[in-house]
Order: C-alpha cells, then sequence, then structure tokens
C-alpha cells in the first residue's frame, strides 16, 4: 500500500522557454535567484543533465530542511524531472515548460508529489489528518518558487 500527496500549479512567465530553462538548470545560481534555498552544493562535475545530483538546503514553514536532488528525467527546454528521497518517502517534482506566444513568453506547470511506501498506521492517520494543511503550504511554497523563477527569467529577458 502507499498514500500519494500531489499538488500541481502553472504559472505563465514573459520570457522564452530558453530564459525559465536557464534559471531552472542553474545550480550555481539558486541561492540567490530562489528565496527559499539557503544552501546547495552539487555533487556531480559537468553541466545539468540526467543524473545531476545536488544537496538542497530549504527554509520552509520556519524550520530548515536538506534532501539530496537527482535528475532522474531531462529534456532540455521542455521538462525536468527530480526526486529526492527521505526514509519510505520518495519526493517527486516535476517542471514543464510550454511556449506561448510565438515563444516570447512560457507557461511553467510544476507537480509535486510525495509517495509514502507502505505507510504505518500512525502515519496513514496523520496523512490523512493533515493532508489538506499539507496540501495548502505545498501549493504555497509552490507558488513562491514559481514566482522567483519567473522574477529571474523576466530579468534575464530583460538585459
Amino acid at each position: 500500500m502507499s498514500t500519494q500527496h500531489q499538488v500541481e500549479i502553472s504559472r505563465r512567465i514573459q520570457a522564452s522557454s530558453a530564459a525559465v530553462w536557464e534559471v531552472l538548470t542553474d545550480l550555481s545560481r539558486a541561492q540567490e535567484r530562489l528565496s527559499q534555498v539557503t544552501d546547495l552544493r552539487v555533487l556531480t562535475p559537468g553541466p545539468y543533465a540526467l543524473g545531476t545530483r545536488w544537496r538542497e538546503t530549504r527554509r520552509m514553514m520556519g524550520a530548515s530542511e536538506t534532501q539530496e536532488m537527482v535528475v532522474v528525467d531531462n529534456d532540455p527546454l521542455r521538462r525536468t524531472v527530480l526526486e529526492a528521497r527521505d526514509g519510505s518517502t520518495v519526493y517527486r517534482t516535476e517542471l514543464v515548460l510550454e511556449p506561448l506566444d510565438d515563444a516570447h513568453a512560457t507557461l511553467l506547470t510544476c507537480r509535486f508529489d510525495a509517495d509514502v511506501a507502505d505507510p504505518g498506521r500512525l502515519q496513514r492517520l496523520a496523512l490523512k489528518v493533515v493532508g489538506p494543511l499539507g496540501t495548502k503550504l505545498t501549493e504555497k511554497s509552490l507558488r513562491t518558487e514559481l514566482d522567483d523563477i519567473a522574477a529571474a527569467a523576466e530579468a534575464l529577458a530583460t538585459h
């Protein structure tokens, strides 16, 4: 048995998919561009690609959490999928870029899910009770992330 928590949000960004992609994949600047990221250390050499790994610390809901992220699927300028594991929970984030307005704007869609493999009775109860609040907090965090990405990509587009 598995329990899943899913959130999907989209945001229109007034920048090309290339500018949005640059913001998503330039890990060296993530800490300055993404307000929730307080530390990021790349663990693999080379450019952003399938298999790229990094340790990322985020401040969310007043607490800091560090996760090791890995790129598990990657279609440059179109889509990237990241995974992090914490015990029996797998966090998966899919970012999809869709060009708009003759490629002068981009629709960025973020699909996030947390899959708890074989949750115990207490875990199932906690997920049921806290689930709606957890979904709202996840949505708020993802909106902040997309706003930060938009601001950085739009700044790139104007230079």
